[in-house]
């Protein structure tokens, strides 16, 4: 657990969308609230996409690189924005679920706080699947801020 001294780390999920980008606006207009500059965490989720006999005809390396591409292009926006005001940051691309993506790799690097947008990209995906947002909530060992 962080102590005083140390400074948050703060882990921002995100998915491509302008929604989530306003977690990372959220996070550069307020940076001053912080006594130390926060850690930030970016996280990307690919969905799974070599299932059963893709794996037959593609390549690991040529999905490995797919998973890449689409994940650096999610977080381009972030990335710029964060680097224009000049506020460190890493980032992390995950191939699964969101949801339990995002709160597994909170409790892996002891995440003091997730910054979300309240929705992503959803449409179709959102209802078969559940809200991400919803599933974090329930998920996270740490508390959840949602930006709207």
């Amino acid at each position: 657990m962080n102590t005083a001294c140390e400074p948050c780390k703060i882990l921002i999920p995100l998915d491509g969308s302008s929604a989530a980008q306003r977690a990372v606006d959220y996070v550069i207009s307020h940076r001053d609230m912080f006594k130390l500059p926060p850690q930030l965490l970016l996280l990307n989720v690919q969905w799974k996409v070599a299932t059963g006999n893709v794996k037959l005809f593609i390549n690991q390396d040529t999905i490995n690189d797919y998973y890449r591409e689409q994940g650096l292009a999610a977080l381009q926006p972030a990335r710029a924005a964060l680097d224009a005001a000049h506020i460190p940051y890493q980032y992390h691309i995950s191939v699964g679920t969101p949801a339990d993506s995002i709160a597994q790799y909170a409790r892996e690097q002891d995440v003091g706080q997730i910054v979300m947008c309240r929705q992503g990209q959803g449409g179709l995906q959102t209802l078969l699947l559940g809200s991400v947002v919803a599933k974090v909530l329930h998920l996270a060992d740490c508390p959840v801020l949602l930006v709207k």
